[in-house]
């Protein structure tokens, strides 16, 4: 695998992205970020981890109305005086773009897809499954009540959906922004993991000849 190989996953709530991430991160023995981002980019900012956690799965409309009356957090000159979802892309950018620059790694979520578009050695990748297997992951491993769980992952999609449209201008999901699908209901996770593994090969074996 060549230094600075960066995989960004985009996945479809209860798909098992953030697993098959986790394990593609072991299986390449390189860092894997996640919620750990989340600290990276709080300590830099100085804005509360919870504001941080909350962006991606939050809408647009609900981010702007709760956060618009908090006091601006000084971080640079840059960020001063945005609303405070900006501040918080802004500050999530920074740290992808350093994180991707200081070696290899996987990033979930948090439209690092986008953010890399101009890095090399990106490959994006988005996770997505049938309603059902979705469904049932966030039931048996999220512990949703099962009467409210096809709701809450319908729900979470959109607003996943609408937080990436409105920073990136783009369709989520949509396959011009990727270079990889993986349905992991057809395949499996560990399988999903392997696919992975086998394109960025592939991928990279193609650029020597």
């Amino acid at each position: 695998m060549k230094p600075n190989t960066v995989i960004t996953i985009s996945r479809e709530y209860g798909s098992g992205g953030r697993i098959i991430g986790k394990k593609l991160a072991d299986a390449l023995q390189i860092p894997f970020y996640d919620n750990e981002l989340i600290t990276i980019a709080a300590e830099k900012s100085g804005i509360s981890k919870e504001y941080f956690k909350d962006a991606e799965s939050s809408s647009v409309g609900n981010l702007l109305f709760s956060l618009s009356n908090l006091s601006p957090v000084t971080s640079g000159n840059e960020i001063y005086g945005l609303p405070l979802n900006e501040k918080i892309y802004l500050v999530q950018s920074k740290v992808i773009k350093q994180l991707a620059e200081e070696g290899s790694c996987v990033i979930i979520g948090r439209c690092a897809d986008y953010i890399l578009q101009e890095f090399p050695n990106c490959t994006n990748v988005f996770i997505y499954a049938d309603l059902k297997d979705r469904v049932n992951r966030a039931v048996e491993e999220y512990q949703l009540p099962h009467k409210n769980a096809e709701s809450v992952v319908i729900k979470t999609d959109k607003k996943r959906a609408s937080y990436y449209s409105y920073f990136t201008n783009q369709k989520w999901g949509r396959k011009e922004n990727y270079d990889l699908m993986v349905n992991s209901s057809k395949i499996g996770i560990d399988n999903a993991v392997e696919i992975i593994k086998y394109y960025i090969e592939l991928k990279e074996n193609q650029y020597k000849e």
